[in-house]
């Protein structure tokens, strides 16, 4: 039978459509998971259930049944690879929070700072930007209400972000960026607007969590946050050193008398160098503390990022490389010589220096197996970790595939071994009682119980550790959150929804216990927890002074409080 031009060119287009849209244009490659096949300790179930409280940020209801009928390792594969497939959180993020479409610059001409709103008032008026000016009542009420924009603009930014944490199908792909913007850490107090963590989290980090480490360094060395939190912006070469724009005056000097005159502003350049990213950059971002550098290297790298700089930082410019503050002299790194006369190719070169080394495979690949396995990282992954990281010329992806499949990761000491961070206690709350988060309030619940987003002040992010967030102070302050959910006062949290709290009448006590141990607990419920359930009272609450303890629960929905202030559920 014949077929119609029509329909042939139909099935063309399908067919070169399909192609376009194949696994070979837009795919990214199936990780390596190189352990799966050798004996793991935890039974399947346990397996699963141990995978989604480390590489998401909780199960959510019958989600462990789920992944069980997937298969573990096809699950992985789909966390390890979220570019291959859609995620419906990309729609509500959209709908919900349209700050996230806009640029930088654009939210900051719409919601400027006190000193942006009045830099612009004096040039309408033909004023110098320095020039003494006193905000008109006119003046007052416009700057208020760009004000409370920018700050309902700001909540719609961090709200987001948890958002994302709570309702993501690429959970390992949220995991991952909150991972790196803690290495990367920036204070959400010394940025050079309100908007910049947008561009920070959306444009920097978030694009490349399982890309090449490299490419990531690269991102945070161009980005606003880095550059103007550590001081880079400010740094330029010392007084008495060539800048490159130095060096090509004096290269281009007609006469011995003006280059001296050249010779001679260089000696009364005022600023100089800032050696704060310069350190970070190796102590924290790369070599690690032990990583083998001197003093001097921390010197010769911030040498090499001299000039590397923003453009108006405060109305949302972008990266700008400086030709008159690069210091233009040559420079030794770890024994790497960085030849004179270069510009920005010096910081691109220490870039690819720094993310070479076998000390920041060492201490990349360490730092992921704490965060993932357990406190102590054990030594054996952390070696074939960093291995592969070497290996892969620092793929993440393949790093990440090396540790999620290994018998250290499925250990019987790795399950429940780390404890949750605030931010991750209230993702997971979240995420286990099926919830979505208020999407102005909810975002500052983590912060209530220690972890503001973006506010650790200083550059080494927040520990990674069990010993600093389970003090006396903040066992109570969870205690009380759990009992602050149950009793309903946690925004976008119903009780009267929980389905699961509801047991036939004249039911058996420890029927509710092990309904609610399912959900919550997903049935690792110990001796000790169990009995407090049945009990309704938390003698470690009772201790200390906890405000909604002490008499025995009449509804199930407080004894989900205690399951959510019990120790399994603060650890992942």
């Amino acid at each position: 039978m014949s077929r119609s031009p029509d329909r042939i060119v139909l099935a063309a287009v399908l067919l070169l459509t399909a192609c376009a849209a194949g696994p070979s244009a837009t795919s990214a490659p199936r990780p390596r998971l190189t352990g799966s096949d050798e004996p793991r300790e935890l039974a399947v179930d346990q397996q699963v259930k141990h995978a989604l409280n480390r590489l998401t940020y909780g199960a959510r209801p019958e989600e462990v049944a789920a992944v069980i009928g997937e298969g573990l390792d096809a699950w992985l594969e789909r966390q390890l690879t979220p570019e291959n497939s859609p995620d419906s959180v990309d729609g509500v993020i959209a709908s919900r929070f349209p700050v996230t479409r806009m640029s930088v610059r654009e939210l900051v001409d719409s919601s400027p700072q006190l000193d942006v709103f009045l830099r612009r008032r004096r040039r309408a008026l033909g004023l110098a930007d320095n020039a003494p000016y006193t905000m008109t009542a006119e003046d007052s009420v416009a700057y208020k209400a760009m004000n409370d924009l920018g700050n309902r603009r700001v909540q719609q930014i961090l709200s987001a972000k948890m958002t994302r944490a709570v309702l993501a199908q690429h959970q390992l792909e949220e995991v991952m960026t909150d991972f790196w913007e803690n290495h990367f850490s920036v204070f959400r107090g010394k940025m050079p607007t309100q908007f910049t963590l947008l561009d920070y989290d959306r444009d920097v980090i978030r694009p490349r969590v399982l890309g090449r480490f490299r490419d990531l360094l690269g991102a945070v060395a161009h980005s606003p946050a880095m550059l103007y939190y550590l001081d880079n912006a400010q740094s330029g070469a010392d007084s008495g050193q060539f800048t490159l724009a130095d060096a090509r005056r004096f290269v281009a000097a007609r006469t011995p008398a003006e280059g001296e005159r050249i010779r001679q502003s260089m000696l009364k350049r005022r600023g100089g160098l800032n050696e704060n990213y310069g350190r970070e950059l190796l102590e924290l971002h790369t070599l690690g503390v032990d990583g083998g550098y001197t003093q001097a290297d921390v010197r010769n790298a911030a040498r090499c990022l001299t000039g590397w700089s923003l453009q108006a930082p405060r109305e949302g410019g972008t990266f700008l490389f400086n030709p008159a503050t690069h210091d233009a002299g040559d420079k030794i790194v770890l024994g790497h010589i960085f030849p004179a006369g270069r510009g920005p190719e010096d910081g691109e070169e220490l870039l690819d220096l720094l993310s070479r080394q076998p000390a920041t495979a060492r201490f990349i690949a360490t730092k992921l197996v704490r965060h993932f396995v357990s406190d102590s990282a054990p030594p054996s992954l952390v070696q074939r970790a960093t291995a592969r990281f070497i290996e892969t010329d620092g793929d993440i992806r393949e790093v990440m595939a090396t540790i999620v499949s290994s018998p250290e990761f499925y250990r019987r000491a790795s399950f429940r071994a780390k404890v949750k961070t605030p931010y991750e206690l209230v993702a997971s709350t979240y995420r286990v009682l099926g919830a979505q988060p208020d999407t102005l309030r909810s975002v500052g619940l983590a912060a209530q119980l220690g972890q503001p987003p973006f506010g650790h002040l200083t550059p080494d992010g927040w520990p990674d550790m069990a010993d600093a967030w389970m003090n006396t102070g903040a066992v109570l302050a969870r205690i009380n959150f759990g009992s602050n959910v149950s009793a309903g006062r946690v925004p976008g949290i119903a009780p009267a929804t929980w389905t699961f709290t509801r047991v036939p009448s004249g039911g058996a006590r420890n029927e509710l216990v092990s309904a609610i141990a399912h959900v919550v607990l997903e049935d690792e419920l110990s001796p000790d927890t169990f009995d407090i359930m049945m009990s309704g009272v938390n003698p470690v609450a009772v201790r200390m002074g906890a405000s909604a303890t002490g008499t025995k629960p009449a509804t199930g929905a407080e004894l989900v409080g205690l399951a959510l202030g019990s120790p399994e559920f603060q650890r992942r």
